[in-house]
């Protein structure tokens, strides 16, 4: 702040041709594509579900480091640990929402859970893992129709083989 008044006091107007006007309003950030949106929409309203199905949500959007992916939600239902990517479908005309976690997606998500444990892991217990699954929250926003989720408890394993 107490540089812009220092231009202002010199004359320095902060325009110049083909140079950008000096504001205090920051720069707009152009606007989400409506596949990012719906899948934020969903996300949120697998958030809600959870909760009212007794599941405690420790994390959303969880990446911590230079892997690639995230975990949508995390939670705990009772004692196990569940990993839970959340598929969001405006349309049930090509495939299922949950057919979109495919083998580079699970194994996305196998990475990214190991990773996440690692970090939970106390020095003295460095065996003691909690109990966990992978889940998959299908969301779907049919026009005209009520919003359908629905949740797959263990959808699959720590391996290809289940």
């Amino acid at each position: 702040m107490a540089a812009l008044d220092w231009l202002a006091a010199r004359g320095h107007k902060g325009t110049r041709a083909g140079t950008r006007a000096w504001s205090r309003t920051p720069p707009r950030t152009p606007p989400r594509p409506r596949h990012l949106l719906i899948g934020e929409r969903g996300e949120e309203a697998a958030f809600f579900f959870l909760c009212r199905q007794g599941f405690t949500v420790v994390a959303q959007r969880w990446n911590d480091g230079p892997l690639p992916g995230d975990i949508d939600l995390i939670a705990w239902r009772g004692d196990v640990l569940c990993f839970i990517e959340v598929k969001t479908r405006t349309s049930k005309d090509v495939a299922t929402a949950s057919s979109a976690v495919d083998r580079d997606k699970r194994k996305t998500l196998r990475r990214l859970a190991r990773h996440y444990l690692r970090q939970l892991a106390e020095p003295d217990h460095s065996n003691a893992r909690p109990e966990t699954r992978f889940d998959i929250v299908t969301v779907y926003e049919l026009p005209g129709k009520p919003r359908e989720i629905s949740l797959i408890p263990g959808a699959f394993g720590w391996s290809e083989s289940r």
